[in-house]
């Protein structure tokens, strides 16, 4: 019995690798945390791995322990952490352990500042579709997956998804750096985590020792329109094969995309061209472990996409709704592009969540300029509450509006405000996005923006 307990098993990936360790035959999970929210509390509880209280308990840390998995959101001076440094257990970071568990399989690692979990969920659906058995670790619920993470013993492939942001408090090194890939994608570099990475070239640096990383005689797989990664790629070690992508043919007619490949259309469910990107570095990815081009165009016809994701929440005659977790600022311009191509006859409304830590640094807000410019109206909202949260310096809506460089920009720092605004819109011939990786400081956009459109 492998006996396995987690600091911060709260966290959106801990909980889920608690959940898939929690399967496997011989291991006994344990978890603790000071807070714990959905959907990782129901998850938890239906999967009895919710602790009893919420809080540290240095005592659930004993010699019998085979590791201890430490999430990002734990400090360094957590008494269970302390406990465990005190017994000599072995404490794993979360990519770690990953790591470990997949050192004899054919890992394939997609990173890059965006559409790396679009594209990590592209990957998998393919696979689950042609009965692949794999492990795999992504950052957004797919359909067809009911978890995260999945660890077997039997799969000889692995797939992850490669965030480039910190490892754990004992470990500064950015996650991906951990993973070692035989195939590795890179979709994008625009700078992001402005709190960890200062420098744009601070942040260039870590893909780059990336593909440093790659295992001997690897792939890589990378977006050609981009300079950055061009650059890098001239500097990939002689063993390593590159495959350069970028957007293939296709035509959208009638609001629905048809891809052009070989004399064929074929009709998909997403849109976008950073979408059709990700496809196309999925289509590699999958060549290289023998999957041909017909099965993989097959499958990723039905791909709809992952939770967040340009994920369409409603439709009338009238309206479609999308939300996305889009929050730096080239996901926030190509995420309103795809839309604006996608319903070209359409008033586009655009309502933007400034939440992350980089996107509320004053600093970083000139990096938003012209981002929204394509946009119909556009809307963004920011929390003051949470910026004294984050420790940051406050700024002003006039400051938000400047940076973004559109003239009629709506900026709002109170939610029943924002609440006001989005019910007063003529939701008529409309598409609207929704774009946060937060919450809209506990707003419910969805029943307001269902009750408008049901009207």
């Amino acid at each position: 019995m492998q006996r396995v307990h987690f600091i911060a098993i709260g966290g959106a990936a801990m909980h889920n690798l608690a959940i898939a360790l929690s399967k496997k035959n011989n291991y006994k999970i344990t978890g603790s945390d000071d807070e714990i929210f959905e959907p990782s509390y129901s998850r938890l509880k239906e999967h009895g791995l919710l602790p009893e209280k919420t809080g540290w308990f240095p005592e659930r840390i004993h010699k019998g322990l085979n590791a201890v998995i430490l999430g990002m959101h734990a400090r360094e001076d957590n008494p269970e952490l302390l406990k465990a440094k005190e017994l000599k257990l072995k404490i794993y970071s979360f990519p770690e352990f990953l790591y470990q568990q997949t050192r004899n399989k054919t890992r394939i690692v997609v990173g890059g500042s965006h559409g790396k979990t679009t594209t990590t969920a592209m990957i998998l659906f393919v696979l689950n579709k042609l009965k692949i058995e794999a492990d795999y670790m992504v950052g957004a619920q797919i359909e067809g997956f009911d978890n995260m993470v999945r660890l077997s013993y039997d799969s000889r492939i692995a797939v992850f998804e490669g965030d480039e942001y910190l490892t754990s408090p004992l470990d500064p090194r950015p996650k991906f750096h951990l993973y070692h890939p035989h195939i590795a994608v890179l979709t994008g570099i625009a700078w992001d985590h402005m709190n960890v990475f200062p420098t744009f070239e601070n942040y260039l640096e870590q893909f780059k020792k990336f593909t440093d990383l790659i295992e001997l005689q690897g792939r890589l797989i990378y977006f050609d329109g981009d300079e950055n990664l061009n650059k890098i790629v001239q500097q990939l070690r002689r063993d390593i094969v590159p495959f350069p992508y970028h957007t293939p043919p296709y035509e959208v007619r009638n609001e629905i995309t048809w891809l052009k490949i070989k004399n064929k259309e074929i009709p998909l469910k997403i849109f976008g061209e950073h979408n059709l990107q990700n496809l196309t570095a999925a289509h590699i990815a999958c060549h290289q472990i023998g999957i041909s081009d017909d099965d993989f165009f097959t499958a990723i016809s039905e791909f709809s996409g992952a939770s967040n994701r340009l994920e369409k929440l409603t439709e009338n005659n009238d309206t479609v709704v999308f939300k996305d977790f889009a929050h730096s600022p080239s996901k926030v311009k190509a995420t309103i592009k795809a839309v604006r191509q996608q319903y070209p006859h359409r008033r586009l409304i655009a309502c933007l969540e400034l939440h992350t830590f980089s996107s509320l640094m004053e600093d970083f807000l000139p990096q938003y300029a012209r981002c929204m410019d394509e946009a119909d109206v556009a809307m963004v909202y920011y929390d003051p509450e949470i910026i004294e949260q984050k420790r940051l310096k406050q700024f002003e809506p006039e400051q938000v509006k400047t940076s973004f460089g559109k003239a009629d920009l709506q900026v709002f720092t109170n939610k029943n405000d924002l609440e006001k605004a989005l019910k007063s819109l003529d939701y008529k011939n409309s598409a609207l996005l929704l774009m946060s990786s937060g919450n809209f400081s506990g707003l419910n956009v969805n029943d307001i923006v269902n009750e408008k459109i049901s009207l």
